[in-house]
């Protein structure tokens, strides 16, 4: 790691946790495609989101998968939302919770917001046969 802010170990727990919910192929996509400009930022959030944020065993993985999708759907982040709904469905989210997220983000956010979710999540859901 590169001047990193985090130690070894918070690294390596977030990268294990990363590659278990986006998938070991997207993870290491990004970071050997980092270079010395956004090498520090890969590695300080995998640190942070994923060996902090997301290390314990406090709130189940399904669960940070279902916050993240409304958070992240509230915040019209829809490049992020859409590497999420493939994590949600990794770690047992259903195309009916999706949807109940969906209708959530729709109530508070706006329909605008909730009908891009629901372009988003259907592109991802038939990827998975889920439609």
């Amino acid at each position: 790691m590169s001047d990193a802010i985090f130690d070894e170990s918070l690294f390596l727990k977030g990268l294990a946790q990363r590659k278990a919910t986006l998938g070991a192929e997207y993870v290491e996509k990004n970071l050997a495609t980092a270079d010395d400009f956004s090498r520090p930022f890969q590695e300080a959030m995998t640190a942070w989101c994923w060996g902090f944020g997301w290390g314990d065993d406090v709130i189940d993985a399904k669960t940070r998968s279902m916050m993240n999708l409304s958070m992240i759907g509230a915040l019209g982040k829809m490049t992020e939302w859409e590497i999420h709904c493939r994590g949600a469905i990794t770690n047992g989210v259903s195309k009916e919770e999706i949807r109940a997220i969906i209708h959530v983000v729709a109530i508070y956010c706006g329909v605008p917001q909730g009908l891009e979710c629901f372009r988003v999540a259907r592109r991802v859901l038939e990827e998975h046969d889920m439609l």
